[in-house]
C-alpha cells in the first residue's frame, strides 16, 4: 500500500483556522469584558496557541523528511512561520490585558478586534483556495481584501494613538498600556498581511 502523502495545504489551512479561532475569542473578550475572567480567557487562548504550535511542528517535521513537496520547501516553512506569528501576536494581546491589569476597554481597541477577526476570516478563505491556486486566481481576491483591512487598521491605529495622547494626557499609565496593546494588535494585522502577500507571491511565481 503506497504511503499517504502529508497534506501541506490542509495543515497550513488549519494554522489559519487556529488564528481565526483566536481572533473570534479576542472579539468575545473585548465585547463582554470582565477583567476577573482574564486568566480563564488567557488560558483558553494559550490552549489554541499550543495546538497551533503542535501543527507547526508537524509541518516542519514533514518538510525536513520528505523529498517532494507541492510547493518549494522554503515557501512552506516561511508560510508556517508567518502563520505562527499571527497566532502568537493575538495570544500576546490577551496577555498584555492581564499584565497591565486593565479594568475597562478602550473603545477603539474593540473596533480593532473586529478588523483582526475579519482579516483572519479572509486569510482562512485564501488558504482554502490556495490548494487549487494553479487552476484559479481567487487567492488574489483575498490578498486584496486583507491588504484593505490592514490599511483600515493602520488608520484606526494612528487615530487611536493620537486620541490617547490628546485626551488622556493626565493618565500616563492608560496611555502606556493601551499604546502597547494597540501596537501588538497592529502587529497582528501586519502578520496577516505578510501571509497573504506571500500567498500572492507564490501564486505569481508558480503561474
Amino acid at each position: 500500500m503506497p504511503k499517504v502523502k502529508f497534506d501541506y495545504f490542509g495543515a497550513l489551512e488549519r494554522q489559519g483556522e487556529f488564528a481565526c479561532q483566536e481572533a473570534a475569542l479576542l472579539v468575545e473578550v473585548f465585547k463582554d469584558f470582565d477583567y476577573q475572567t482574564l486568566p480563564e480567557k488567557a488560558a483558553a487562548m494559550h490552549e489554541i496557541e499550543n495546538a497551533a504550535d503542535v501543527q507547526n511542528h508537524e509541518i516542519f517535521t514533514h518538510v525536513a523528511t520528505e523529498f517532494l513537496t507541492p510547493i518549494e520547501k522554503e515557501d512552506i516553512v516561511e508560510l508556517a512561520h508567518r502563520l505562527d506569528d499571527i497566532v502568537d501576536y493575538i495570544d500576546d494581546v490577551i496577555q498584555l490585558l492581564y499584565m497591565y491589569n486593565i479594568r475597562e476597554i478602550y473603545a477603539p481597541a474593540y473596533e480593532m478586534t473586529g478588523i483582526i477577526s475579519r482579516a483572519a476570516e479572509a486569510l482562512v478563505a485564501a488558504l482554502k483556495e490556495f490548494r487549487n491556486f494553479r487552476k484559479n486566481s481567487t487567492v488574489t481576491d483575498y490578498v486584496i481584501a486583507v491588504n484593505d483591512l490592514e490599511e483600515e487598521a493602520d488608520t484606526l491605529y494612528a487615530q487611536s494613538i493620537r486620541d490617547l495622547y490628546t485626551n488622556y494626557v493626565d493618565e500616563p499609565v492608560f496611555i502606556m498600556s493601551w499604546g502597547n496593546v494597540f501596537l501588538r494588535m497592529e502587529r497582528c494585522m501586519d502578520a496577516c498581511e505578510n501571509v497573504v502577500d506571500m500567498l500572492g507571491t507564490i501564486v505569481l511565481k508558480n503561474s
